[in-house]
């Protein structure tokens, strides 16, 4: 990011971002042209706010839907201290990709890195251990509380559950239905009662 830059141009460089993550959830195969169209910027403006081109501009972007996958699951992945709330967190999971599909922010986040990137690996291992924490705080504390199994290792069902839910979005995305996505949360929670 540029040095000294002002509020007014953080918010522009935000608009941009913002601009350019929708363009991608929309458009798979949106270029410069299509953001800049989109978000009303110049070259040179695009350019002055990310003087790395397009690779700076897709790591912000990048960096901006895994705050927006953790965001949206909110505020439940950080209350998972009941059945009700484990609930709940799972319904508004399935209910936003079911109306997200193809669009959700995992889709763009996962198919605009690429994956020999260290800086797009490394936004992408934040936010699944971000995501892997908080089920894994869930999952202990309803074990404390003797409402999960306590014979199972929460660090090891917040992993698999995770890996069920990311393989049912990808299932999603390649088939276009979410009923994977729906399996894998019912057996996900059904396992853990």
């Amino acid at each position: 990011m540029p040095r000294g830059i002002t509020g007014k141009g953080l918010a522009t460089r935000r608009r941009i971002i913002e601009g350019a993550a929708r363009v991608l959830r929309e458009q798979r195969a949106a270029g410069l042209d299509e953001i800049r169209a989109a978000t009303g910027t110049s070259s040179s403006q695009l350019f002055h706010y990310f003087p790395g081109g397009k690779a700076e501009l897709m790591l912000a972007v990048a960096s901006h839907e895994a705050g927006q996958v953790l965001e949206e699951q909110q505020p439940h992945l950080d209350d998972l201290g009941s059945w009700e709330s484990w609930a709940a967190w799972a319904a508004e999971l399935f209910a936003r990709h079911e109306k997200q599909r193809e669009h959700c922010g995992l889709s763009v986040l996962i198919g605009r890195l690429d994956p020999n990137d260290p800086a797009g690996r490394e936004i992408v291992v934040a936010m699944y251990g971000q995501w892997e924490n908080a089920l894994t705080r869930g999952i202990v504390t309803m074990q404390a509380a003797g409402e999960m199994r306590a014979d199972i290792d929460a660090g090891q069902a917040a992993a698999a559950l995770l890996a069920g839910i990311q393989g049912g979005i990808l299932m999603m995305l390649a088939t276009g239905t979410t009923s994977h996505l729906k399996a894998v949360l019912d057996a996900g929670l059904a396992r853990l009662r």
